[in-house]
């Protein structure tokens, strides 16, 4: 199975910007996603984009974070503009073992990076 590591987080001021990446440890022709939990909240979802490369993104990150994906290195990556304080949680990377109709359900996942947003 397809493993992944997430690496590109840390502390930034509000209005900065942060670059993550997720790396698979092999081939991966299925969708690829980015979620975040925040303390005492729920994981939800942030971005997915599908191996052809149309993307979906929540409400909350439309218009700020940009989600791609190189398929011949097996990385997919989340730009993280305009960030705000409630911008604030552990990101996962996450991918399908096989095909879902849906870009929003995964069932492979990453350890999870910091990201800290200052005001």
């Amino acid at each position: 199975q397809v493993q992944l590591v997430e690496s590109g987080g840390g502390l930034v001021q509000a209005g900065g910007s942060l670059r993550l990446s997720c790396a698979a440890s092999g081939s991966n022709k299925y969708t690829m996603g980015w979620f975040r939990q925040a303390p005492g909240k729920e994981r939800e979802f942030v971005a997915s984009v599908r191996w052809g490369g149309t993307t979906y993104y929540a409400d909350s990150v439309k218009g700020r974070f940009t989600t791609s994906r190189d398929n011949a290195k097996n990385t997919g990556s989340l730009q993280m503009n305009s960030l705000k304080p409630e911008d604030t949680a552990v990101y996962y990377c996450a991918a399908q073992s096989r095909y879902y109709l849906s870009p929003y359900e995964f069932d492979i996942w990453g350890q999870g990076t910091q990201v800290t947003v200052s005001s």
